[in-house]
């Protein structure tokens, strides 16, 4: 095990990402590729079949980029869960061929997790209340008892999959996230004072959980309607938004916690980032958001999680190395402080 660097593969869904920790865990720029289909949304078998393709140029890269060889690798570090199953068993079985090869360790872990501990690394924060915005998942998270607890989160689909989902709709490709969030801007440049009158979207918050297809659906009726498209993805963000950080704020009264952390792919969006701040400023808390390549799947947060893991003394056996395509976020014992 000498170097001591800890090498991450994430490939939960549409990205395949490789990354590296040091012995100090300290995180580097990782090794990442992402299917983008012209039409349609991300079909597991294509992203698998397009995750092995590029695998081998990836792993190249980054030991390229961070000037290291293979045998410097002192352990390997994969997505076990939650995710698309084809492309955590490609993932899975690229981190297995090397651990064996290479003689070390495997651990296997917690893609949501993996998200708190690169925000929590990056951010300085101790103990935060987590909304982790992504494709996949929508959750509130604070951790109690030695778990990361979900204290709510999406009854349908996830944030991510809702903006796309109507992004698609209207012939915008994937991912369709940052196009909303960019003719969002353009309609807040054209209309420095909006108001919501004639743009109302159904109310997404459920007590502590959150339901985002009734949005999609209004949304899509008052284009079909005949309001601007820049107006209705204004309406859609503000909405959207506003029930994510309403939740957060709840979480943020029950637990009495005092730190905000934004996790996943849409917590690169500005909007979101600024309206967690102002929530965040009113009640006397602090909101904290990781550099926007930490928020996107990537290998360096799996690296990170691994290297927490193998710290406090747990590897993975072969024989308990599957995949489980529905991994929860608490199942993952937390014993790191």
């Amino acid at each position: 095990m000498a170097g001591g660097w800890i090498l991450g593969i994430e490939s939960t869904a549409h990205t395949l990402s490789f990354g590296l920790v040091d012995a100090d865990g300290s995180p580097k720029p990782s090794s990442s590729d992402t299917l983008r289909p012209t039409e349609g949304g991300i079909h597991p078998r294509e992203a698998a079949d397009h995750h092995v393709e590029i695998s081998a140029q990836l792993l190249e890269n980054l030991l390229k980029n961070n000037g290291l060889i293979p045998s410097e690798i002192s352990a390997v570090s994969y997505s076990q869960g939650p995710g698309m199953g084809a492309c955590l068993r490609t993932g899975a079985a690229a981190a297995r061929s090397l651990s064996t090869h290479l003689g070390v360790p495997l651990i296997g872990v917690n893609h949501c997790v993996a998200h708190i501990e690169i925000g929590r690394e990056q951010c300085g924060c101790d103990d935060p209340v987590l909304l982790y915005v992504s494709g996949g998942n929508t959750q509130v998270i604070a951790r109690l008892d030695g778990r990361y607890r979900v204290l709510g989160e999406t009854l349908d689909i996830g944030i991510g999959n809702m903006l796309d989902k109507f992004a698609r709709n209207h012939g915008i490709p994937f991912p369709g996230g940052p196009v909303i969030e960019k003719r969002a801007l353009e309609w807040l440049k054209q209309n420095p004072n909006p108001s919501l009158k004639g743009l109302e979207l159904p109310y997404a918050v459920h007590g502590m959980d959150l339901a985002f297809s009734g949005l999609m659906s209004a949304a899509n009726k008052l284009v079909s309607e005949g309001k601007p498209f820049e107006a209705v993805c204004w309406s859609l963000q503000e909405h959207a938004f506003a029930a994510c950080v309403e939740v957060a704020e709840r979480a943020l009264a029950h637990t009495g916690k005092t730190q905000i952390l934004l996790g996943g792919g849409v917590a690169c969006n500005q909007r979101l980032r600024d309206m967690s701040s102002i929530m965040c400023n009113e009640r006397g808390a602090e909101s904290f958001c990781p550099p926007r390549m930490y928020c996107i799947d990537n290998g360096t947060m799996i690296a990170r999680l691994g290297w927490l893991e193998l710290k406090h003394g747990r590897k993975t056996s072969l024989v308990d190395s599957g995949i489980d395509q529905e991994m929860r976020t608490d199942q993952t014992p937390v014993v790191w402080p």
